[in-house]
Protein backbone atom coordinates (compact mmCIF):
# COMPACT_ATOMS: atom_id res chain seq x y z
CA UNK A 1 0.00 0.00 0.00
CA UNK A 2 1.27 3.44 -1.06
CA UNK A 3 2.13 5.83 1.64
CA UNK A 4 1.21 9.65 1.67
CA UNK A 5 4.62 10.03 0.38
CA UNK A 6 4.35 7.59 -2.20
CA UNK A 7 1.48 9.29 -3.70
CA UNK A 8 2.64 12.28 -3.88
CA UNK A 9 5.61 11.44 -5.96
CA UNK A 10 3.58 9.44 -8.07
CA UNK A 11 1.47 12.90 -8.57
CA UNK A 12 4.88 15.09 -8.98
CA UNK A 13 6.38 12.63 -11.67
CA UNK A 14 2.91 12.19 -13.61
CA UNK A 15 3.05 16.39 -14.20
CA UNK A 16 3.86 16.88 -17.60
CA UNK A 17 7.59 18.54 -18.05
CA UNK A 18 5.92 21.52 -19.42
CA UNK A 19 3.46 22.23 -16.61
CA UNK A 20 -0.39 22.78 -17.48
CA UNK A 21 -0.25 26.42 -16.73
CA UNK A 22 2.26 29.38 -17.50
CA UNK A 23 4.15 29.91 -14.95
CA UNK A 24 1.66 29.30 -12.53
CA UNK A 25 2.26 26.77 -9.51
CA UNK A 26 -0.09 25.59 -6.70
CA UNK A 27 -0.30 23.81 -3.59
CA UNK A 28 -0.22 19.62 -4.04
CA UNK A 29 -2.14 17.16 -2.13
CA UNK A 30 -1.85 13.38 -1.86
CA UNK A 31 -5.69 12.66 -1.91
CA UNK A 32 -8.94 14.11 -3.40
CA UNK A 33 -11.02 16.59 -1.81
CA UNK A 34 -14.22 14.67 -0.71
CA UNK A 35 -17.67 15.95 -1.04
CA UNK A 36 -20.52 14.59 1.06
CA UNK A 37 -22.69 12.28 -0.05
CA UNK A 38 -25.64 13.58 0.63
CA UNK A 39 -25.14 16.14 -2.39
CA UNK A 40 -24.19 13.79 -5.53
CA UNK A 41 -28.04 13.95 -6.93
CA UNK A 42 -27.81 17.91 -6.24
CA UNK A 43 -24.93 18.43 -7.87
CA UNK A 44 -25.09 15.99 -10.26
CA UNK A 45 -28.50 17.59 -11.56
CA UNK A 46 -27.05 20.73 -11.32
CA UNK A 47 -25.70 21.50 -15.24
CA UNK A 48 -28.71 20.64 -16.24
CA UNK A 49 -30.37 23.53 -14.60
CA UNK A 50 -27.98 25.88 -15.21
CA UNK A 51 -28.45 24.91 -19.32
CA UNK A 52 -32.48 25.38 -18.77
CA UNK A 53 -31.39 28.77 -17.00
CA UNK A 54 -28.74 29.72 -19.62
CA UNK A 55 -31.48 28.58 -22.32
CA UNK A 56 -34.26 30.97 -20.97
CA UNK A 57 -31.32 33.80 -20.65
CA UNK A 58 -30.85 33.53 -24.43
CA UNK A 59 -34.61 33.47 -25.18
CA UNK A 60 -34.83 36.41 -22.95
CA UNK A 61 -32.40 38.29 -24.78
CA UNK A 62 -33.74 37.95 -28.14
CA UNK A 63 -37.62 38.88 -27.12
CA UNK A 64 -36.52 41.89 -26.15
CA UNK A 65 -34.82 42.56 -29.18
CA UNK A 66 -37.79 41.58 -30.66
CA UNK A 67 -40.15 43.78 -28.22
CA UNK A 68 -41.92 40.47 -26.96
CA UNK A 69 -40.09 41.57 -22.87
CA UNK A 70 -39.01 45.00 -22.10
CA UNK A 71 -36.71 46.73 -24.29
CA UNK A 72 -34.02 47.76 -21.62
CA UNK A 73 -33.28 43.95 -21.08
CA UNK A 74 -31.06 43.90 -24.25
CA UNK A 75 -30.24 47.71 -23.67
CA UNK A 76 -28.60 46.74 -20.64
CA UNK A 77 -26.61 43.56 -21.93
CA UNK A 78 -25.61 45.42 -25.05
CA UNK A 79 -23.82 48.31 -23.08
CA UNK A 80 -20.11 48.77 -24.24
CA UNK A 81 -20.12 46.37 -27.43
CA UNK A 82 -19.27 47.02 -30.34
CA UNK A 83 -22.30 47.11 -32.91
CA UNK A 84 -21.03 44.52 -35.48
CA UNK A 85 -20.61 41.89 -32.67
CA UNK A 86 -23.65 43.02 -31.03
CA UNK A 87 -25.49 42.22 -34.65
CA UNK A 88 -23.43 38.94 -35.87
CA UNK A 89 -24.88 37.42 -31.90
CA UNK A 90 -28.50 37.89 -32.94
CA UNK A 91 -27.94 36.04 -36.31
CA UNK A 92 -30.69 33.52 -37.10
CA UNK A 93 -28.13 31.11 -37.68
CA UNK A 94 -26.62 31.12 -34.08
CA UNK A 95 -30.67 31.92 -32.26
CA UNK A 96 -30.35 28.72 -30.01
CA UNK A 97 -26.60 28.34 -30.05
CA UNK A 98 -25.55 28.10 -26.38
CA UNK A 99 -21.93 27.06 -24.29
CA UNK A 100 -21.36 23.73 -25.00
CA UNK A 101 -19.06 23.84 -21.46
CA UNK A 102 -21.07 25.08 -18.56
CA UNK A 103 -18.56 25.61 -15.56
CA UNK A 104 -20.08 27.53 -12.46
CA UNK A 105 -18.06 28.63 -9.58
CA UNK A 106 -19.36 27.39 -6.24
CA UNK A 107 -18.71 28.54 -3.02
CA UNK A 108 -19.21 25.51 -0.52
CA UNK A 109 -20.74 26.97 2.72
CA UNK A 110 -22.43 25.65 5.61
CA UNK A 111 -25.90 25.19 3.82
CA UNK A 112 -24.90 23.64 0.68
CA UNK A 113 -23.13 25.77 -1.71
CA UNK A 114 -24.04 29.44 -3.76
CA UNK A 115 -23.06 30.32 -7.32
CA UNK A 116 -20.67 32.65 -7.35
CA UNK A 117 -20.77 33.00 -11.38
CA UNK A 118 -20.61 30.84 -14.32
CA UNK A 119 -17.88 30.79 -16.45
CA UNK A 120 -18.59 30.49 -20.43
CA UNK A 121 -15.14 30.24 -21.50
CA UNK A 122 -13.29 28.41 -18.37
CA UNK A 123 -10.24 27.55 -17.72
CA UNK A 124 -9.28 24.07 -15.72
CA UNK A 125 -10.53 22.41 -18.61
CA UNK A 126 -7.31 20.52 -19.19
CA UNK A 127 -5.84 20.11 -15.46
CA UNK A 128 -9.16 18.95 -14.47
CA UNK A 129 -8.50 15.94 -16.77
CA UNK A 130 -4.91 15.50 -16.28
CA UNK A 131 -5.88 15.55 -11.95
CA UNK A 132 -8.21 12.95 -12.48
CA UNK A 133 -6.17 11.16 -14.74
CA UNK A 134 -3.66 11.03 -12.19
CA UNK A 135 -5.28 10.50 -9.16
CA UNK A 136 -7.59 7.76 -10.85
CA UNK A 137 -3.90 5.95 -11.21
CA UNK A 138 -3.57 6.03 -7.59
CA UNK A 139 -7.60 4.06 -7.51
CA UNK A 140 -9.18 7.21 -6.15
CA UNK A 141 -12.67 7.45 -7.81
CA UNK A 142 -12.68 11.29 -8.47
CA UNK A 143 -16.06 12.44 -10.20
CA UNK A 144 -15.98 11.75 -14.36
CA UNK A 145 -13.28 8.62 -13.74
CA UNK A 146 -9.91 8.87 -15.30
CA UNK A 147 -11.47 10.12 -19.03
CA UNK A 148 -14.27 11.83 -18.21
CA UNK A 149 -13.51 15.33 -19.17
CA UNK A 150 -12.02 13.40 -22.46
CA UNK A 151 -14.96 11.79 -23.19
CA UNK A 152 -16.99 15.23 -22.39
CA UNK A 153 -15.02 17.67 -24.32
CA UNK A 154 -14.31 15.21 -27.17
CA UNK A 155 -18.46 15.71 -28.02
CA UNK A 156 -17.69 19.88 -28.31
CA UNK A 157 -15.90 19.27 -30.99
CA UNK A 158 -17.27 16.06 -32.28
CA UNK A 159 -15.36 15.90 -35.76
CA UNK A 160 -12.35 17.03 -34.34
CA UNK A 161 -11.23 20.98 -34.99
CA UNK A 162 -9.21 23.99 -33.59
CA UNK A 163 -9.06 25.31 -29.91
CA UNK A 164 -8.20 28.56 -30.97
CA UNK A 165 -6.31 30.53 -27.83
CA UNK A 166 -5.38 34.20 -27.67
CA UNK A 167 -2.43 35.96 -26.23
CA UNK A 168 -4.74 36.90 -23.57
CA UNK A 169 -5.18 33.80 -22.77
CA UNK A 170 -1.65 32.13 -22.75
CA UNK A 171 -1.70 30.94 -19.53
CA UNK A 172 -4.35 28.14 -20.24
CA UNK A 173 -2.09 27.01 -23.24
CA UNK A 174 -0.34 24.31 -21.69
CA UNK A 175 -3.08 22.28 -20.45
CA UNK A 176 -4.94 22.57 -23.66
CA UNK A 177 -1.93 21.49 -25.27
CA UNK A 178 -2.30 18.41 -23.08
CA UNK A 179 -5.55 17.79 -23.42
CA UNK A 180 -5.12 17.71 -27.24
CA UNK A 181 -2.51 15.64 -27.38
CA UNK A 182 -4.80 13.10 -25.38
CA UNK A 183 -7.53 13.24 -27.54
CA UNK A 184 -5.27 12.70 -30.54
CA UNK A 185 -4.35 9.09 -28.62
CA UNK A 186 -7.25 8.18 -27.59
CA UNK A 187 -9.52 9.39 -30.80
CA UNK A 188 -7.29 8.78 -33.54
CA UNK A 189 -10.00 8.70 -36.42
CA UNK A 190 -10.65 12.59 -35.29
CA UNK A 191 -7.88 15.11 -35.35
CA UNK A 192 -7.38 18.14 -32.77
CA UNK A 193 -5.14 21.35 -32.28
CA UNK A 194 -4.66 24.35 -30.71
CA UNK A 195 -3.64 27.12 -32.65
CA UNK A 196 -2.81 31.06 -32.09
CA UNK A 197 -5.73 33.38 -32.52
CA UNK A 198 -3.91 36.33 -33.55
CA UNK A 199 -3.38 34.97 -36.93
CA UNK A 200 -6.46 32.13 -36.84
CA UNK A 201 -7.44 31.34 -40.51
CA UNK A 202 -10.52 29.27 -40.74
CA UNK A 203 -10.62 26.29 -42.95
CA UNK A 204 -14.11 25.08 -43.72
CA UNK A 205 -15.18 22.10 -41.63
CA UNK A 206 -12.41 22.45 -39.21
CA UNK A 207 -14.96 23.56 -36.06
CA UNK A 208 -13.52 26.21 -33.55
CA UNK A 209 -13.33 26.06 -29.55
CA UNK A 210 -13.36 29.74 -28.71
CA UNK A 211 -10.61 30.06 -26.08
CA UNK A 212 -10.30 33.97 -26.59
CA UNK A 213 -12.87 36.60 -24.50
CA UNK A 214 -14.91 38.99 -26.86
CA UNK A 215 -13.34 42.08 -25.41
CA UNK A 216 -10.41 40.30 -26.94
CA UNK A 217 -11.71 40.86 -30.78
CA UNK A 218 -10.08 43.78 -32.01
CA UNK A 219 -6.39 42.28 -30.85
CA UNK A 220 -7.41 39.13 -32.82
CA UNK A 221 -6.82 39.93 -36.97
CA UNK A 222 -8.52 37.37 -38.37
CA UNK A 223 -11.59 37.26 -36.27
CA UNK A 224 -13.57 38.66 -39.19
CA UNK A 225 -13.04 36.10 -41.59
CA UNK A 226 -13.58 33.49 -38.66
CA UNK A 227 -17.04 35.37 -37.99
CA UNK A 228 -17.86 35.50 -41.84
CA UNK A 229 -16.93 31.53 -41.90
CA UNK A 230 -19.44 31.19 -39.40
CA UNK A 231 -22.00 32.86 -40.89
CA UNK A 232 -22.05 31.10 -44.03
CA UNK A 233 -22.15 27.50 -42.22
CA UNK A 234 -18.64 26.98 -43.10
CA UNK A 235 -17.92 26.38 -39.52
CA UNK A 236 -19.13 26.60 -36.06
CA UNK A 237 -17.76 28.15 -32.61
CA UNK A 238 -18.34 27.54 -29.61
CA UNK A 239 -19.00 28.64 -27.05
CA UNK A 240 -20.88 31.07 -29.78
CA UNK A 241 -20.21 34.72 -29.85
CA UNK A 242 -22.88 35.71 -27.79
CA UNK A 243 -21.64 38.42 -25.49
CA UNK A 244 -24.77 39.25 -23.90
CA UNK A 245 -24.81 35.70 -22.35
CA UNK A 246 -21.23 36.16 -20.51
CA UNK A 247 -22.82 39.10 -18.71
CA UNK A 248 -23.04 38.87 -14.79
CA UNK A 249 -25.39 40.84 -14.46
CA UNK A 250 -28.07 37.76 -15.37
CA UNK A 251 -27.92 36.73 -11.55
CA UNK A 252 -29.72 40.44 -11.16
CA UNK A 253 -32.24 39.73 -14.25
CA UNK A 254 -33.07 36.41 -12.07
CA UNK A 255 -34.05 38.41 -8.81
CA UNK A 256 -35.99 41.63 -10.76
CA UNK A 257 -39.76 41.30 -10.01
CA UNK A 258 -41.17 42.41 -13.24
CA UNK A 259 -38.83 39.49 -14.89
CA UNK A 260 -40.49 36.87 -12.30
CA UNK A 261 -43.31 35.16 -14.02
CA UNK A 262 -40.63 34.84 -17.05
CA UNK A 263 -38.55 32.86 -14.64
CA UNK A 264 -41.39 31.08 -13.26
CA UNK A 265 -42.57 29.93 -16.57
CA UNK A 266 -39.28 29.36 -18.82
CA UNK A 267 -37.73 27.22 -15.57
CA UNK A 268 -40.52 25.53 -14.08
CA UNK A 269 -41.62 26.47 -10.44
CA UNK A 270 -39.06 23.50 -8.95
CA UNK A 271 -36.25 24.70 -10.69
CA UNK A 272 -36.97 28.42 -10.01
CA UNK A 273 -36.67 27.51 -6.53
CA UNK A 274 -33.82 25.51 -6.26
CA UNK A 275 -32.07 28.34 -8.06
CA UNK A 276 -33.35 30.94 -5.52
CA UNK A 277 -31.26 29.10 -2.52
CA UNK A 278 -28.22 28.98 -4.86
CA UNK A 279 -27.95 32.42 -6.89
CA UNK A 280 -27.00 35.44 -4.72
CA UNK A 281 -28.63 38.65 -4.64
CA UNK A 282 -27.11 40.87 -7.22
CA UNK A 283 -27.84 44.22 -8.40
CA UNK A 284 -26.72 46.21 -11.39
CA UNK A 285 -25.24 49.25 -10.67
CA UNK A 286 -26.75 51.67 -12.67
CA UNK A 287 -26.93 55.63 -11.92
CA UNK A 288 -30.53 56.12 -13.24
CA UNK A 289 -33.02 58.28 -10.13
CA UNK A 290 -35.52 56.26 -8.91
CA UNK A 291 -38.59 58.69 -7.72
CA UNK A 292 -38.98 59.90 -4.54
CA UNK A 293 -41.29 56.98 -3.40
CA UNK A 294 -39.07 54.16 -4.32
CA UNK A 295 -36.39 52.06 -2.67
CA UNK A 296 -33.99 49.79 -4.21
CA UNK A 297 -35.10 46.68 -2.83
CA UNK A 298 -32.89 44.56 -0.10
CA UNK A 299 -30.41 47.71 0.21
CA UNK A 300 -33.27 50.30 1.19
CA UNK A 301 -31.74 53.24 -0.54
CA UNK A 302 -32.77 55.58 -3.22
CA UNK A 303 -29.30 55.73 -5.08
CA UNK A 304 -26.20 53.48 -5.67
CA UNK A 305 -24.24 56.33 -4.11
CA UNK A 306 -25.49 55.97 -0.83
CA UNK A 307 -24.03 52.70 -1.14
CA UNK A 308 -20.84 54.59 -1.17
CA UNK A 309 -21.01 55.45 2.24
CA UNK A 310 -21.74 52.37 3.61
CA UNK A 311 -20.52 50.88 7.31
CA UNK A 312 -17.48 48.05 7.18
CA UNK A 313 -20.30 45.90 7.99
CA UNK A 314 -22.97 46.85 5.72
CA UNK A 315 -20.34 46.73 2.79
CA UNK A 316 -20.35 42.89 3.04
CA UNK A 317 -20.93 42.94 -0.77
CA UNK A 318 -18.83 42.07 -3.87
CA UNK A 319 -18.33 44.87 -6.47
CA UNK A 320 -17.82 43.40 -9.99
CA UNK A 321 -17.48 44.14 -13.78
CA UNK A 322 -19.84 42.40 -15.36
CA UNK A 323 -18.18 40.69 -18.39
CA UNK A 324 -16.82 42.54 -21.43
CA UNK A 325 -13.72 43.63 -20.07
CA UNK A 326 -10.17 42.64 -19.50
CA UNK A 327 -10.99 42.84 -15.82
CA UNK A 328 -14.75 40.72 -16.47
CA UNK A 329 -12.73 37.89 -15.72
CA UNK A 330 -10.67 35.70 -13.03
CA UNK A 331 -10.59 38.17 -9.73
CA UNK A 332 -9.34 40.66 -11.39
CA UNK A 333 -12.38 42.93 -11.71
CA UNK A 334 -13.46 41.75 -7.97
CA UNK A 335 -13.17 43.70 -4.58
CA UNK A 336 -14.97 42.96 -1.68
CA UNK A 337 -16.47 46.33 0.10
CA UNK A 338 -15.75 44.75 3.81
CA UNK A 339 -12.35 44.23 2.75
CA UNK A 340 -11.19 47.63 1.83
CA UNK A 341 -10.70 51.06 3.34
CA UNK A 342 -13.96 53.17 3.44
CA UNK A 343 -12.51 55.43 1.04
CA UNK A 344 -11.07 52.99 -1.42
CA UNK A 345 -14.68 51.26 -1.27
CA UNK A 346 -16.19 54.67 -2.66
CA UNK A 347 -14.12 55.42 -5.06
CA UNK A 348 -14.49 52.29 -6.64
CA UNK A 349 -18.52 52.79 -6.54
CA UNK A 350 -18.63 56.19 -7.95
CA UNK A 351 -15.97 54.89 -10.61
CA UNK A 352 -18.18 52.40 -11.19
CA UNK A 353 -21.10 54.27 -11.63
CA UNK A 354 -18.93 56.92 -13.61
CA UNK A 355 -18.42 53.93 -16.65
CA UNK A 356 -21.86 52.61 -16.26
CA UNK A 357 -22.18 52.98 -20.04
CA UNK A 358 -19.13 52.04 -21.01
CA UNK A 359 -18.11 49.28 -18.67
CA UNK A 360 -21.46 48.30 -16.23
CA UNK A 361 -20.80 46.49 -12.66
CA UNK A 362 -22.80 44.72 -10.54
CA UNK A 363 -23.12 44.05 -6.36
CA UNK A 364 -23.47 40.99 -4.83
CA UNK A 365 -24.23 39.22 -1.82
CA UNK A 366 -21.09 37.23 -0.09
CA UNK A 367 -21.13 34.28 1.17
CA UNK A 368 -18.40 33.27 3.29
CA UNK A 369 -17.10 29.90 2.46
CA UNK A 370 -17.20 27.06 5.00
CA UNK A 371 -13.83 25.96 6.43
CA UNK A 372 -12.39 22.28 5.65
CA UNK A 373 -9.29 20.57 6.56
CA UNK A 374 -6.71 18.96 3.90
CA UNK A 375 -3.37 17.75 3.57
CA UNK A 376 -0.83 19.30 0.91
CA UNK A 377 3.12 18.94 0.66
CA UNK A 378 4.76 22.18 1.81
CA UNK A 379 7.62 22.83 -0.52
CA UNK A 380 9.51 24.91 1.90
CA UNK A 381 9.74 22.41 4.72
CA UNK A 382 9.24 19.23 2.52
CA UNK A 383 6.59 17.69 4.85
CA UNK A 384 3.46 17.19 4.68
CA UNK A 385 0.99 19.65 6.69
CA UNK A 386 -2.96 20.11 6.89
CA UNK A 387 -4.35 23.26 5.85
CA UNK A 388 -7.58 24.53 7.13
CA UNK A 389 -9.06 26.88 4.13
CA UNK A 390 -12.05 27.63 2.04
CA UNK A 391 -13.09 25.95 -0.73
CA UNK A 392 -13.84 27.12 -4.48
CA UNK A 393 -15.80 23.79 -6.35
CA UNK A 394 -16.01 24.07 -10.04
CA UNK A 395 -17.68 21.25 -11.19
CA UNK A 396 -17.56 21.02 -15.28
CA UNK A 397 -20.74 19.65 -17.27
CA UNK A 398 -20.63 18.78 -20.98
CA UNK A 399 -23.87 19.19 -22.83
CA UNK A 400 -23.88 16.11 -24.85
CA UNK A 401 -26.35 14.46 -26.96
CA UNK A 402 -28.15 12.71 -24.56
CA UNK A 403 -27.98 14.95 -21.66
CA UNK A 404 -25.84 16.99 -19.63
CA UNK A 405 -23.28 15.00 -17.95
CA UNK A 406 -21.25 16.05 -15.20
CA UNK A 407 -17.54 15.18 -16.26
CA UNK A 408 -14.94 15.98 -13.13
CA UNK A 409 -15.13 18.95 -10.20
CA UNK A 410 -11.76 21.05 -9.54
CA UNK A 411 -11.66 22.42 -5.83
CA UNK A 412 -9.54 24.90 -4.89
CA UNK A 413 -9.07 25.27 -1.42
CA UNK A 414 -7.38 28.26 -0.27
CA UNK A 415 -6.31 29.87 3.03
CA UNK A 416 -8.81 30.81 5.43
CA UNK A 417 -7.82 34.73 5.35
CA UNK A 418 -8.65 34.65 1.40
CA UNK A 419 -12.19 36.00 0.73
CA UNK A 420 -11.51 35.65 -3.14
CA UNK A 421 -11.15 31.90 -4.01
CA UNK A 422 -9.62 31.79 -6.96
CA UNK A 423 -6.67 30.12 -8.13
CA UNK A 424 -3.34 31.06 -6.41
CA UNK A 425 0.58 29.55 -5.65
CA UNK A 426 -0.85 28.69 -1.91
CA UNK A 427 -4.01 27.26 -2.73
CA UNK A 428 -4.15 23.08 -3.79
CA UNK A 429 -5.98 22.58 -6.41
CA UNK A 430 -7.45 18.98 -6.23
CA UNK A 431 -10.14 16.81 -8.34
CA UNK A 432 -12.98 15.82 -6.27
CA UNK A 433 -14.90 12.46 -5.43
CA UNK A 434 -17.86 11.86 -2.57
CA UNK A 435 -17.34 10.64 0.35
CA UNK A 436 -19.38 7.44 0.09
CA UNK A 437 -16.91 6.25 -2.61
Amino acid sequence: MLTEIDRLDFIRDARPAEGLFAEKDWLVTPEPFAIEEKWRRELERLGHRIFVFQRACNQLYLQSVKGKQPAWVARYLDLGKPPELIEFSRRKEIRDALPRVIRPDLVLTDEGWTIAEVDSVPGGIGLTAWLNQTYAGLDEQVIGGAEGMLEGFATVLPHGGDIVISQESATYRPEMEWLVRQLNARFTERHWQVVAAENYQPQPGRDVYRFFELFDLPNISGIEALLQAAGRGEVSISPPCKPFLEEKMWFAFFWLQPLREFWRRELGDKYFRDLQRMIPYTWILDPTPLPQHAVIPRLEIQDFREAARFSQKERDLLLKVSGFSPLGWGSRGVSLGADLPHAEWERRIHEALANFEREPAILQQFHKGRLFDHPYWERETGELKAMRGRVRLTPYYFVEPEKVMLRGALATICPPDKKLLHGMRDAILAPSRFAGR
